[in-house]
């Protein structure tokens, strides 16, 4: 037998259906900026950004379908209409047959580079810039601690 459902009062419920929608909204509208202006997918562009921060511009392709919160099939068809695109390429890990490499190109870098001012004012006027620093604050602890409480690092 299970116990009870905890459920929610008004001001949890509150606190979750803001959060649910307010997301939702702020990456389609993310999406719709990155399409409109460069046509690039939101998806892509998170790609993009965690292989620009790695070592060589490559990261494990499993590894980076963790990064992006994303299946190893979703990810696998991803990166193969990025390959397509000269935004991204396989590479072999010479010491592990199995592993595959995903590697940024110099295309996919100067594509980065082309999107990411207009994905950083979106992210200023649509959350950062409404939110005091302590909000910001507030916000990295709460959403590192439901990260670390779901098993991925911060």
């Amino acid at each position: 037998m299970t116990d009870d459902p905890r459920w929610l009062d008004d001001g949890e419920m509150r606190a979750w259906r803001a959060y649910v929608i307010a997301s939702e909204l702020l990456r389609k509208q993310l999406n719709r900026e990155l399409q409109e202006g460069h046509g690039l997918a939101l998806a892509d562009y998170e790609v993009l950004v965690r292989l620009s921060e790695c070592d060589g511009g490559r990261m494990r392709m499993a590894q980076l379908a963790g990064e992006v919160a994303s299946s190893k099939s979703r990810l696998s068809h991803q990166i193969a209409r990025m390959e397509t695109a000269g935004l991204v390429r396989r590479v072999e890990c010479g010491d592990d047959a199995r592993g595959v490499f995903a590697e940024v190109t110099d295309a996919g870098r100067a594509r980065l580079d082309e999107t990411a001012p207009t994905h950083v004012a979106g992210v200023r006027a649509h959350l950062i810039d409404l939110l005091g620093a302590s909000d910001q604050q507030a916000l990295a602890d709460i959403f590192e601690r439901v990260l670390s409480h779901l098993g991925h690092p911060a």
